[in-house]
């Protein structure tokens, strides 16, 4: 059977940041976030005993490393189904890869929902949220619709995910800026391997269980302000653990700090906006719908800016009828 499905990325509010299974991708932490509407991955899955052996495709193009890791993550739905029948996946981004926007989370996201039910397994959200951890963490995020938690747990079972409110619950705005489209040098998946080496580590976790309270309740009021700024700690505070990681991580380029102090000024002239960002060196605005082309306005008189993407709340992964082969 032959299935295709689309997945939004999204954009951590309350980030995670290290793992304490490897294997399982179980999180140190608990985390939200919201799906994005315009940052997505469609994939079509086709399993088929005529075929002599898997086929991916990826973007147009065949990394090892990239096609190891969708057969890996196929493998273990194909364990789940109990069947061996090879498999051909086609999958396309609308936005670039490997520069931290997320696209593992909505390309593992498209790859569980439309490869398991190809296979024939019909499962609730929450396993799918289960099995696209398994393959990215952060993938299980965007199975499910608009705002999301993803519940830590301390086993496979216990690590899901489950959505907050509706994409059309709260009009939040999120502007992708991005300002290099440069892969990054080390991936999340490596870089969360060293997270424990930074002094403030532990620190971190000590008060996550209170941040994630702090953003619910934020949500659940529609506190712009106090999300806004929570966000916006968060983030930096994510990034201080990197940068004091051994080796440490830079994701940032010098552009990324010069729209940083640009955020901070803007706001301090009346315009509210906050940034986050997530492991990499393009930043998410988060700003309310009232105010979006006024910041719009602004960014598009930087030249350090190379593109801009515009976003709503999304729903979650869902199957569509066209497929890439």
């Amino acid at each position: 059977m032959k299935i295709t499905a689309i997945a939004p990325s999204n954009i951590a509010l309350i980030k995670y940041w290290g793992k304490k299974d490897e294997k399982l991708r179980l999180p140190t932490n608990g985390s939200i976030s919201m799906n994005l509407s315009n940052l997505l991955t469609t994939t079509t899955v086709e399993f088929n005993r005529s075929f002599k052996q898997d086929e991916v495709l990826i973007n147009e193009g065949k990394s090892m490393k990239e096609v190891d890791r969708v057969i890996k993550h196929i493998d273990v739905i194909r364990k789940l189904a109990k069947i061996s029948t090879r498999v051909k996946v086609i999958s396309k981004n609308n936005f670039p890869i490997g520069t931290g926007l997320s696209s593992s989370a909505s390309g593992f996201a498209a790859l569980t929902v439309a490869a398991t039910k190809a296979i024939g397994l019909n499962l609730s959200e929450k396993e799918l949220t289960i099995i696209a951890r398994q393959g990215s963490g952060s993938a299980c995020r965007s199975i499910p619709d608009g705002f999301v938690e993803w519940v830590e747990g301390d086993t496979n079972d216990t690590s899901y995910a489950v959505s907050l409110f509706p994409h059309n619950y709260w009009n939040l705005i999120d502007v992708v800026v991005i300002v290099s489209q440069e892969k990054k040098d080390i991936s999340s998946t490596e870089g969360q391997k060293i997270t424990a080496s930074s002094l403030f580590f532990k620190e971190r976790l000590n008060h996550m269980n209170e941040k994630i309270k702090l953003c619910k309740q934020f949500l659940k009021t529609k506190n712009f302000s106090a999300l806004g700024e929570l966000i916006e700690n968060e983030a930096l505070e994510m990034h201080a653990i990197m940068m004091t990681s051994k080796p440490p991580l830079l994701y940032w380029l010098p552009s990324t700090l010069s729209l940083i102090k640009m955020i901070k000024s803007w706001r301090a002239n009346g315009l509210k906006v906050y940034f986050t960002i997530n492991t990499g060196q393009d930043i998410h605005l988060i700003i309310e719908e009232k105010n979006r082309l006024k910041l719009i306005a602004l960014l598009e008189k930087k030249p350090i800016i190379k593109k801009i993407i515009v976003n709503q709340p999304a729903q979650g992964t869902r199957v569509i009828k066209n497929h890439l082969f």
